[in-house]
């Protein structure tokens, strides 16, 4: 690593408390010009970081910027060899991590973007990604069973995220069959998961799974069509520039900036993903046990209602979904799929599709 990603790591460990340059240079073996530069060099990719005469250096609590030395302080130990990529810009996580798995990035990859300028969602849609105000992210795992299951991860990766966000920022989650996350009656997240074939044998040698929560962007922001089922964990900014931040205890390694603001720091974004990571890949290594299964049935808005089948899926039996079909939803399987009574009498299972728990008329 290098001395200003080394440097921004001491920081990102002691955010919104002063570190001296002297601790700095001598933590990291270099000398103090050096730890200057790469003050400097922070400062102007946009980090806001206070020099307070004869104390040292200091991160603002309320700092947001994406970065892999901001989010690995709070990888779980047994994650901590992870490879994490964090971009300005990308079209889409996902078509990165398809690129770099075809590449022979490792899985448990995992690929950050502040911004995307082609976000997508299931169906073809888009994902309204704006910079500084969301989470985009992609994980590239192994598959370790037939291609058939996959929903089964799109199942784990959901009650992930709701544990995630639940305990970084204390919201709470429910999840609409298959992918959706709402909060207050909102969507604040969806998740995407796609396979990466290789062209030779036509086997799935990757699964890449995409995640974008809508962190920070005020209602008045989202696109017209979205404006009625879009929403964030935080309803607006709390920060001018987009930058909201983590909330760190005190070490006791540094002292408080003198200017740092009196309120808490929100949680910040990177503190957030970290949390995403950790949940995402537990799950994972439990996807056979179906541990999560039950989490999932909990969390459900749609059991036990009236739902609307809205795109095509898999089913027991073939039916015309062209035209939407009403249903009752009953049950998730051991596998994600959901299970529904159609109004005939007759039962299916989807493993695949759209349903909407609008009032239908």
């Amino acid at each position: 690593m290098s001395t200003k990603g080394n440097v921004l790591k001491a920081l990102e460990e002691n955010k919104g408390v002063t570190v001296s340059g002297e601790e700095l240079a001598g933590r990291l073996n270099v000398s103090r010009a050096a730890i200057w530069k790469a003050i400097g060099e922070l400062r102007k990719e946009g980090y806001p970081i206070d020099a307070i005469t004869n104390k040292g250096y200091c991160l603002s609590s309320f700092s947001d910027l994406l970065s892999a030395e901001g989010i690995s302080p709070h990888i779980a130990p047994s994650f901590h060899g992870c490879s994490i990529h964090v971009f300005k810009t990308v079209e889409s996580t996902n078509l990165t991590a398809k690129k770099m798995a075809l590449e022979g990035a490792p899985a448990g990859s995992v690929i950050i973007a502040e911004e995307q300028t082609k976000g997508r969602g299931r169906m073809g849609r888009n994902f309204y990604s704006p910079p500084s105000r969301g989470i985009y992210m992609s994980f590239i795992l192994k598959p370790r069973f037939d291609a058939s299951k996959a929903v089964l991860i799109t199942t784990a990766a959901s009650v992930a995220v709701c544990r995630a966000i639940e305990k970084v920022t204390g919201v709470s989650c429910f999840i609409k069959w298959v992918n959706d996350i709402y909060a207050d009656g909102k969507k604040v997240c969806g998740i995407l998961t796609e396979a990466v074939t290789d062209f030779e044998t036509g086997q799935i040698e990757h699964i890449v799974l995409g995640i974008g929560i809508n962190y920070s962007t005020a209602s008045g922001e989202f696109p017209e069509e979205l404006s009625e089922i879009a929403g964030s964990l935080f309803h607006s900014n709390p920060v001018s520039d987009g930058i909201p931040a983590v909330d760190v205890a005190q070490t006791g390694k540094g002292v408080p900036a003198e200017d740092e603001p009196s309120d808490p720091a929100p949680p910040s974004r990177n503190r957030l993903i970290a949390e995403v990571i950790n949940q995402v890949l537990e799950l994972n290594e439990a996807l056979e046990s179906r541990s999560f299964i039950e989490e999932y049935r909990r969390r459900s808005m749609v059991l036990g209602k009236e739902i609307r089948i809205l795109t095509t899926g898999q089913a027991h039996e073939s039916r015309d979904f062209t035209n939407g079909i009403t249903a009752y939803a009953i049950d998730v399987d051991p596998d994600g799929g959901l299970m529904v009574r159609y109004e005939d009498g007759s039962s299916g299972t989807l493993n695949t599709g759209e349903v909407s728990i609008r009032p239908i008329g």
